[in-house]
């Protein structure tokens, strides 16, 4: 026989987590088979767009781009750029405005959380569906580059999991931040970070072009450790800075997970 204390404290786990962030999963994928496939090929779309303009449009005015001690074609220099961003939007878009739908518009988790669902399991398989979302746009664009003839050597296989891990921090985070929003003009706070961060992280172009103090702020963007880490792999340049991005987003993926099933448990299980 348990205890009271016992009891107390399983229906407590199991009120934040019932193990079942497939369901989840499975949701999503019968949303995507009715509807949500056009807007996954839109945004698989735009980083190719923008390797077609910028890597064979103004590269052919701009040459080669020197890096360190390493000078290599622009649209080479671009292209795993291109990768974090592409794992960076699949993740961010489908964990902001898909859950600030489904939180304030349809009330979807408040229904879910009815259910034996825990705020965990919705964070969890939320976060998991945006992540394949942001793998599925890396996958495209690498197979797109490939044929293109910009993969340096086999090491780029290896920008995969980096771009997941990517998209993996954003989303999480994405999700996070949604979960505090409450109006569409809030979230459009979302696009106003976005896209400087898109254009000044280094995915374009050198940051060293930057003041150092613009440059300092930049290092500690979450996109700029995301290049830098997909670029590393890429060129299979290895090293101990490495793990500093690694930890980053690890730290990224660790507090959106924290502050979502809070948020959830906060919002609709008072």
């Amino acid at each position: 026989m348990r205890t009271a204390v016992e009891i107390a404290v399983s229906r407590k786990s199991s009120a934040m987590y019932a193990g079942r962030p497939h369901v989840l999963l499975e949701r999503g994928w019968l949303a995507f088979r009715s509807s949500t496939w056009i807007p996954v090929v839109t945004g698989f779309l735009e980083p190719v767009l923008f390797l077609l303009a910028f890597g064979y449009g103004m590269g052919t005015l701009i040459g080669d781009v020197t890096t360190g001690t390493t000078t290599m074609d622009y649209t080479l220099f671009i292209a795993p750029g291109l990768l974090a961003n592409s794992a960076m939007n699949g993740a961010i878009y489908d964990s902001t405005w898909n859950v600030f739908w489904k939180l304030n518009e349809s009330k979807l988790y408040k229904t879910m959380l009815s259910t034996p669902l825990g705020p965990l399991d919705i964070a969890l398989g939320e976060i998991t569906w945006a992540l394949i979302r942001g793998l599925v746009y890396s996958l495209g664009f690498l197979t797109v580059v490939t044929a293109l003839g910009l993969t340096p050597s086999f090491w780029a296989i290896l920008a995969i999991p980096a771009a997941s891990l990517v998209a993996f921090g954003f989303a999480s985070f994405g999700m996070a931040i949604t979960s505090f929003f409450k109006t569409y003009q809030q979230m459009g706070f979302i696009n106003f970070v976005l896209l400087p961060m898109t254009l000044f992280s280094g995915s374009l172009y050198p940051i060293s072009v930057y003041p150092d103090w613009l440059e300092r702020i930049i290092m500690a963007l979450p996109l700029w450790h995301g290049i830098e880490m997909v670029r590393a792999f890429w060129f299979g340049n290895i090293s101990s800075g490495v793990l500093v991005h690694i930890a980053y987003f690890l730290v990224m993926i660790a507090t959106g997970l924290f502050v979502t099933s809070r948020r959830l448990r906060a919002l609709f299980l008072r």
